[in-house]
């Protein structure tokens, strides 16, 4: 089982033609992916081939080559000639709210966007129109969603792990890509990278909320950070909503008083936001939390063990 992301999904590409859209369309096909087009008024009508090789779990069932992928002039065009059912944008920040309205206008169920620097504005205006017509989005400022051995939408590595038990929702792209790594040996569900932006689509909650539904996932790993108090939010969620174990980590028990890390949302005010606070807050819920990545993979393991 899986959340959001599954081998069925049908994903058409906001700027594939681009530097980094290209460049990630092709890892993505590698993971196996079922890339059916790209979106650009410029090239449409042509389509762009891949060289692909294969990575990731089921890597041996799938055969090497050239994949070549159509560009349309617009989503709505690529989703009536192909049945696209998720859209990863691939722009530049300034072109972001267009690429996302533009998706959600074409009725695309899930759009994940990965482009950094959005200003707040804008996401906060394409995130309220997306709630208004029920499309769902994750990011800005994200490294993506993947379903290992099914689907990888963005820009995370595939062959960090395979498919099991725990589901992981982060706000930090490089902490995504650690705690896989670190459990490796159990495997994951579906892994959400969320984005540290101080709008974002996806919370920790509705993640929260679908693998708690979900019959295979055993386990929920949620990573936070500094600033704001989504942790907060979500520990109260869990305290009412959520029986299967969580295991916490918040990133920036070091961070020096007065300093602010990279992710816009990662602002601490007053005592407000603070490592410690999120920690008190999630282990009041019985959400066990570690201090280190390791020591969380390590409480994990522990919990999966005992069960």
């Amino acid at each position: 089982m899986s959340i959001f992301l599954n081998r069925d999904s049908k994903v058409i590409v906001q700027g594939m033609t681009g530097s980094e859209g290209s460049k990630h369309t092709g890892r993505m096909l590698g993971a196996g992916t079922t890339i059916v087009g790209g979106v650009n008024p410029r090239k449409a009508g042509t389509a762009v081939d891949f060289s692909v090789v294969p990575t990731g779990p089921g890597a041996e069932d799938r055969t090497a080559g050239t994949v070549s992928v159509p560009v349309y002039g617009s989503v709505a065009e690529a989703k009536e000639a192909t049945g696209a059912n998720v859209s990863v944008i691939f722009v530049p920040p300034r072109f972001t709210k267009d690429a996302v309205i533009e998706a959600v206008d074409a009725g695309i169920p899930l759009v994940v966007i990965i482009t950094e620097g959005v200003p707040v504005k804008d996401s906060a205006e394409f995130f309220t129109y997306a709630e208004s017509k029920g499309v769902r989005l994750i990011g800005p400022n994200c490294p993506g969603i993947i379903t290992p051995g099914q689907s990888n939408v963005g820009i995370t590595p595939p062959d960090i792990t395979g498919p099991g038990r725990i589901g992981l929702v982060s706000k930090s792209g490089t902490l995504t890509y650690q705690m896989m790594y670190e459990l490796s040996d159990i495997g994951f569900s579906t892994a959400i990278g969320i984005g540290g932006d101080p709008v974002i689509g996806t919370t920790h909650i509705d993640a929260l909320r679908e693998f708690e539904a979900d019959p295979e996932t055993d386990l929920i790993v949620m990573i936070g950070e500094i600033g704001g108090d989504a942790e907060e939010r979500a520990a109260a969620f869990i305290k009412d909503n959520v029986t299967k174990p969580v295991v916490g980590y918040v990133a920036g028990f070091t961070a020096p008083e007065g300093k602010t890390m990279g992710h816009a949302g990662a602002i601490v005010s007053g005592s407000s936001g603070t490592a410690a606070a999120k920690k008190e807050a999630l282990e009041a819920v019985g959400v066990k939390v570690g201090k280190t990545p390791t020591e969380t993979a390590n409480l994990a393991r522990e919990i999966l063990a005992s069960r």
